[in-house]
């Protein structure tokens, strides 16, 4: 086993010594021969005009069914939208706060107040009622559809393989790239968005349903056919009852979903909403008008989000909501609802909020922020211009076309030039000695890419080091999966815009995750620390994207330093989360064992947890990874170039074919990340014995 081992060693330094040769060759030959650089356009295949093609003939033959099915949503959804619109603003009130007591007790039900009184009094309650109709018809939608998904990949192996890979394209696709085909076949208007968010919210309550039901215990399952149980029954009594709270989750999980596809929706034909009101302001400039709105869709999200959690965890957060029963709680609210509702017929005041009565402080916002840009703009330029040139042109580019009188105040020397390479070179040899040879590769590696740019390497280079990464890590199969994604960017003529794209991600998320692991070490080592990034975090995580741009587009304008923070501002909280669910979850025998041998508190941290938890904190890297990527295509709305802004142009001009090309690119980039990590995180566990 250990020769075995010392042969797998060494054919691995050897590809990546072939690697260095491949790459090196045509890193010297990027002068002499334009290909090696921009891959010819005469070498693409027409796959945007195939699909344009394809999809004009389902339109022409389809397009009657999905127009029946977009009707028939109208009703239930102008239904919800007229019952929300009518109740007096005092009868929902109160009917949310019932069941928030309920879910979560007073602390949310107070909670429910308050965000409930914000939008009634900064004078969104119309606008926020519109969103929630949008919501409560697209998630029962979700989760009726997840929930038939889910059940057929658990019953059946092959709708399990050919579930699993669709709930992957949906949940990495960006969602403008399929608004394409929902525009073309349902048609344009509120209905559409709200199919749109169904479609996006649906993943997460598949993946819940599956692994719910594949959760549940073979004793229970025993016991229901020793008591003679059919299968139905055994279904809907035993199996479905015990998997309930994990399919709860993906209730919550799809709720969120629905929900920030709202702005999203508001794109393609939503009106009067809260989300077209954070679109439109934003659009216009007003940053003051659009936070206010944004801070409504915030508060709905967090709302919700509370509410379906609470449930589905069967919180009961004190002797008081304890000792009521909830069918009291419930009839006091309804009672009170309904009081508000017979009174209202008589003042005016609670069918109607009068104007007067509205705080709306957006112009004092807009003054805000305009004299801080006054008197702030030299520093906030400052900020921008030193991460533009001393990191992101660095890492895009290369030193070697960034550092420049401008930029860095001085040329890049032949003698500067040398000393780069033997301190490159030094530190190859120093970290191989002492940790290895797979870390001396990695920084040369990363010495490379540093010095000729992400977007400047050769892409035979290019993609003899992804594949080759991926094949070390992750085995043939993840090889061959990243080879046959570079290959399709490669021949579809989206290369430029993938790295790009890459370049981007790439330094965003290397950012979140140092920040965002250091804060979650910090927060796993003190309570305090914690309590104060748990609501950051929350915020952070259920506010929709479009509404992070506002108060970086505040203060840095549009360009991509915006993109970059807007993504590292969505992309952080899983690093977070991660890094602190890990170290504070680590066997507490072996913490009480290394505290017996007399380890320091900083011994403890660094060599005893940190390497247990290194398959969480691998996680949170996915989830970073995959959060930046969904960011991506927002970042396209502050002037950035890549795929993201491909599949933007796509939908502006509903051409499918390129939207798909752009969003598959991304897809690609995207799956091919997840499974190098998973079998990172996978082949740790294994060494750590973690099942």
């Amino acid at each position: 086993m250990n020769a075995s081992h010392q042969r797998k060693e060494r054919f691995s330094l050897f590809a990546w010594v072939a690697v260095a040769i491949f790459g090196s060759v045509f890193l010297l030959q990027r002068d002499l021969a334009d290909w090696v650089t921009q891959y010819p356009e005469a070498w693409t295949l027409p796959a945007a005009a195939w699909a344009n093609i394809g999809m004009d003939w389902f339109v022409d033959h389809f397009r009657w069914l999905f127009r029946a099915i977009s009707w028939l949503l109208t009703w239930p959804m102008d239904a919800i939208l007229g019952l929300l619109t009518w109740l007096p603003w005092p009868t929902t009130i109160s009917l949310f706060i019932g069941i928030a007591f309920v879910a979560g007790g007073w602390p949310l039900a107070l909670f429910t107040l308050f965000a409930l009184l914000y939008m009634v009094g900064i004078g969104y309650w119309t606008e926020s009622m519109r969103t929630l109709a949008l919501v409560a018809v697209s998630v029962p939608l979700s989760v009726f559809m997840g929930f038939g998904l889910g059940v057929s990949a658990w019953r059946s192996e092959r709708a399990n393989r050919l579930v699993q890979p669709l709930l992957d394209l949906m949940q990495t696709v960006p969602t403008f790239a399929y608004l394409i085909p929902i525009l073309l076949l349902f048609g344009f208007g509120p209905v559409v968005g709200m199919i749109a968010s169904a479609i996006y919210a649906c993943p997460p309550m598949v993946r819940s349903t599956v692994l719910g039901l594949q959760r549940v215990p073979e004793e229970t399952v025993e016991s229901g056919i020793m008591s003679g149980a059919s299968s139905g029954q055994l279904f809907w009594w035993v199996r479905f009852p015990s998997a309930l709270p994990t399919i709860l989750v993906g209730v919550n999980q799809s709720t969120m979903a629905a929900l920030s596809m709202v702005i999203i929706a508001a794109i393609i034909g939503s009106s009067a909403d809260i989300g077209w009101e954070v679109l439109s302001t934003m659009r216009r400039a007003n940053f003051g008008e659009s936070l206010l709105a944004g801070i409504v869709v915030a508060l709905i999200a967090m709302l919700l989000d509370r509410i379906t959690r609470g449930f589905a965890q069967d919180n009961q957060h004190s002797k008081t909501t304890r000792a009521l029963r909830p069918q009291l709680i419930l009839g006091i609210a309804g009672t009170a609802a309904l009081s508000f509702l017979l009174l209202s017929l008589s003042v005016t005041e609670l069918s109607e909020f009068p104007d007067p009565w509205v705080f709306y402080p957006a112009a004092q916002i807009n003054d805000a922020i305009l004299f801080i840009t006054v008197e702030f703009g030299a520093a906030l330029d400052q900020i921008k211009n030193g991460f533009l040139f001393f990191f992101l042109l660095p890492l895009r580019i290369g030193l070697e076309n960034t550092i420049r009188p401008f930029t860095w105040g001085f040329d890049l020397t032949l003698t500067m030039k040398i000393g780069y390479l033997i301190a490159c070179a030094s530190l190859m040899l120093l970290s191989g000695y002492r940790y290895g040879w797979r870390f001396a590769v990695a920084i040369g590696i990363a010495a490379v890419l540093l010095y000729f740019g992400i977007e400047r390497m050769p892409w035979p280079a290019m993609i003899a080091l992804l594949v080759t990464l991926a094949w070390q890590t992750g085995g043939a199969r993840v090889g061959l999966f990243t080879l046959a994604g570079l290959a399709f960017m490669l021949v579809t003529g989206v290369w430029s815009l993938g790295v790009r794209s890459l370049y981007l991600c790439f330094a965003a998320v290397l950012v979140s995750f140092i920040i965002g692991g250091s804060l979650g070490v910090w927060a796993s080592q003190s309570d305090r620390v914690s309590r104060l990034v748990r609501p950051i975090n929350d915020t952070l995580q259920t506010m929709p994207l479009f509404v992070l741009l506002i108060p970086i587009l505040m203060f840095f304008q549009v360009g991509e330093f915006t993109a970059f923070l807007a993504i590292i501002a969505y992309a952080i909280v899983p690093a977070i989360r991660y890094t602190e669910h890990g170290l504070r979850h680590v066997n507490n025998d072996v913490v009480e064992a290394a505290i017996a041998s007399g380890c320091t508190p900083f011994q403890i941290l660094w060599q005893v947890r940190l390497p247990l938890a290194i398959p969480e904190i691998m996680l949170g890297l996915n989830q970073t990874i995959m959060f930046g990527l969904a960011m991506l295509i927002i970042a396209a709305l502050v002037g950035t170039q890549g795929l993201g802004q491909a599949v933007y142009v796509a939908l502006g001009q509903a051409d499918f074919g390129e939207g798909l090309v752009a969003g598959l690119g991304i897809a690609f980039i995207a799956m091919s990340a997840d499974r190098i990590i998973q079998a990172v995180s996978a082949e740790k566990k294994r060494a750590l014995g973690i099942k």
